[in-house]
Formats: C-alpha cells, sequence, structure tokens
C-alpha cells in the first residue's frame, strides 16, 4: 500500500530509513542545505527553495505555480513502489501541504475534506501551508475544495516541531 510520510528536518535521515522510502520532497528555503539521505538516488530527491509565507515577503520566495507543478510531476512520477517522505524545516506546513497535495493529486476520486481530515487525525500539529494548497487547489481543478477542506479542519495544536506521521493513499 503506498504511503506518504511527513517529518521535520531533524528526523529525515531516521523517518527515511524506518520506513525504506525511496523519494524524498525537502521543502526548504532557498539556498538551504540538505544532505541526501543514504539510498536516495539523485533522480529520487527534490528540492524546492521556498519559504513557509503565504504572501510577498522581503528576502524570502513565495511559492508560485511553477513550483506546484514540480511538486506534482515529481508525485506523480514516483512509482508507489516503496514509501515517499516529505520534509519541511519543521515538518508543520510546508511538509503538511505537499502530502495534502499529492493525496489529493494520487487519489483524484478521494474527497478532499476525507483527505484533509485524515491529516488532521495522523497530525494534530498539521497546519498546511495555505498558499500552496491554493496554487495547487488551481492546477489540480478542485475549484476551491482543497482550500476549504484545510480550512475546515483548522489550525493545529502549537508545536515546535511536528511528529514524523503517515498518510496512506486509500482507505481513512
Amino acid at each position: 500500500m503506498p504511503t506518504l510520510h511527513v517529518c521535520p528536518l531533524s528526523r529525515l535521515h531516521d523517518t527515511v530509513a524506518q520506513t525504506r522510502a525511496s523519494h524524498v520532497v525537502s521543502l526548504m528555503g532557498a539556498g538551504a542545505e540538505v544532505p541526501r539521505p543514504a539510498g536516495i538516488a539523485a533522480e529520487r530527491h527534490l528540492f524546492i527553495g521556498v519559504s513557509d509565507i503565504v504572501e510577498p515577503l522581503d528576502g524570502h520566495v513565495l511559492a508560485g505555480a511553477e513550483h506546484m507543478e514540480q511538486l506534482l510531476a515529481f508525485v506523480m512520477a514516483w512509482g508507489r513502489e516503496s514509501p515517499l517522505v516529505f520534509h519541511c524545516w519543521a515538518g508543520i506546513s510546508r511538509s503538511t501541504a505537499a502530502a495534502y497535495i499529492a493525496a489529493c493529486a494520487l487519489a483524484p476520486e478521494r474527497n478532499e475534506a476525507t483527505l484533509a481530515l485524515a491529516l488532521r487525525q495522523a497530525s494534530p500539529s498539521a497546519t498546511p501551508n495555505a498558499h500552496f494548497v491554493a496554487l495547487a487547489d488551481d492546477i489540480l481543478r478542485r475549484r476551491g475544495r482543497m482550500v476549504d477542506a484545510i480550512r475546515g479542519i483548522g489550525r493545529g495544536a502549537e508545536a515546535m516541531e511536528g511528529t514524523p506521521f503517515m498518510l496512506q493513499l486509500n482507505g481513512s
């Protein structure tokens, strides 16, 4: 069963090893260095250099449609033979948004609100970046349903760092 895993940078190498993941998506500030975990080939590691912001801010990179298209292309090319890990600095905002976006793209038959609820159940601290979700909602032609679903689960519990968690693409 294909699974998506989310973790903070501090738990990246452990999470990849424990899950035996084949693919990694790093969502970090532009210029951040992320050592590729052992066993992850260069072509199976996507680095997207964007800040965790929802509107333009001097000195930061606001995610654009091109970043979400990169993410979606990488996720759709993933063979699902072994897990995919998403991480950002804290494992709370950018990476949870990316995992939610991936789940919506990979399981188009699943209801957006159901997927958002599964995300909340898996991670009480998840607070997906609303700008990422809005961009992907537009690209995936979900007509605002992804945005509404994430708004519906509300802000996650306060945390300095998220606890690694898993989202399954089928089932609950």
